[in-house]
């Protein structure tokens, strides 16, 4: 008995299954930073933080795994320089550049970068490979927005981790638990290993 599935492409990301061409390309750019832009609206307070509970990280690290690299990249940066011109679509609505979780938004494009290059290898296609790529992009997020939370508040670092890291793992643990269903059975989907 043999299964139905194409071959495996090095190179390819799901957005690669959609016919090339610049307006798929520029679609997808806008369409990932609308994404996370509507994720970020949904936001809840944490009591103690100037940080919210939001959606943007899963949107952020999806459109990056989703659409490689590159596409990822200006996506985020388009989501970061609309919101930084005036768009309220930063974290409750806000925007603008220098706020306590900005950071979070810059690190936001550091990881869906990096989660898309890692797409482009596969590791999106399996449950452990995308729970391992969730992570990485979530620490990246971290690792550029904890240290700006304490920069831009006056906190100790141990504080900003406090407020801008310790409340959110549980949250991201049920983010990357999402992705690890969704994107691998995706890809089986469209007959993809």
């Amino acid at each position: 008995m043999s299964t139905a599935s194409v071959s495996f492409r090095p190179g390819v990301v799901l957005a690669d299954l959609l016919p090339a061409s610049r307006v798929r390309d520029i679609a997808l750019v806008v369409g990932g930073a609308a994404l996370t832009g509507l994720a970020a609206q949904v936001s809840v307070p944490v009591p103690g933080s100037p940080v919210p509970v939001t959606g943007q990280t899963f949107a952020a690290l999806l459109v990056g795994t989703a659409f490689g690299a590159r596409r990822g990249f200006l996506s985020l940066a388009l989501y970061a320089l609309v919101g930084m011109a005036g768009v309220p679509w930063f974290a409750g609505g806000t925007s603008g550049a220098g706020g306590a979780s900005f950071g979070y938004v810059l690190g936001m494009l550091l990881a869906a970068t990096v989660v898309g290059a890692l797409a482009r290898r596969g590791a999106d296609r399996s449950v452990l490979r995308t729970a391992a790529t969730m992570a990485l992009g979530s620490a990246l997020i971290y690792a550029v927005g904890v240290p700006y939370l304490a920069l831009s508040t006056g906190m100790s670092f141990g504080a900003a981790v406090a407020a801008g890291l310790t409340p959110f793992l549980i949250g991201d643990a049920l983010k990357a638990a999402l992705a690890m269903g969704l994107l691998p059975a995706t890809w089986k989907l469209v007959g993809r290993k």
